[in-house]
């Protein structure tokens, strides 16, 4: 009985410990986003190979979301107001390491390597990447307040219909592209109203991408990794 109860104490000492070096893992002022919102769906795409590299992004070691606390808690009244109508979010992208964006700037200088050019910008010069905007030596996402999102159907789980999927390099992801149906404008507009009620402006030329207003690390470009 003795061995037993002996046992029983190492195994909670090793488990607070560890939980412990988890939480250190973290920077102070930055969440994982399950922790606050414990039912959102998390598909991080920088962290499997569906993206315009077609590969693995550096920095992403695991699908954990992870934003600043006031980001989350902004994100976690999002979701309540959707759920109220039977939606949900989809969250594709939150903090960034900086070591991310090194990986697309690579990326975009290597002219020869077009694998995901039919997917995610067939119409678009790749050695115009940098030029027109679609990548940049820095991002937003490193500072841990803004995030890439969509909203899925409460009982298919499957995203609505944006127009354009997420992380398309062209026009079709501007919010005010003209050619959508009315479904695909009302969703976005669903979208874009929910966001700004709660506090994140949106980045105008994809309708995914919002920031937090008065997010706490305004200049600071953070580089640890997501696991």
């Amino acid at each position: 009985m003795k061995i037993h109860k002996i046992l029983l104490l190492v195994s909670v000492i090793i488990t607070f410990v560890f939980s412990l070096q988890e939480q250190k893992r973290l920077p102070d002022g930055f969440v994982y986003v399950k922790d606050i919102i414990p039912d959102l769906n998390v598909q991080l795409r920088y962290f499997s190979t569906h993206n315009f590299v077609g590969d693995t992004i550096a920095g992403y070691k695991g699908n954990r979301l992870i934003l600043t606390k006031q980001s989350a808690e902004a994100l976690k009244k999002v979701q309540n107001d959707l759920q109220d109508q039977n939606l949900c979010l989809m969250v594709y992208d939150g903090y960034r390491p900086q070591r991310a964006v090194n990986h697309f700037s690579r990326w975009a200088n290597d002219l020869n390597d077009t694998l995901q050019k039919r997917e995610f910008y067939p119409k678009v010069n790749k050695r115009h990447l940098f030029r027109d905007g679609y990548i940049a030596s820095r991002s937003g996402h490193s500072r841990g307040s803004t995030l890439d999102l969509t909203i899925i159907d409460g009982n298919t789980n499957e995203p609505i219909d944006m127009g354009s999927p997420y992380d398309f390099f062209g026009k079709e992801s501007w919010v005010d592209y003209p050619d959508l149906t009315k479904i695909q404008l009302a969703n976005r507009q669903l979208l874009q109203n929910i966001m700004l009620k709660h506090n994140f402006r949106n980045y105008p030329k994809e309708w995914w991408h919002f920031t937090l207003r008065w997010e706490p690390f305004p200049e600071t470009f953070f580089d640890f990794e997501v696991e």
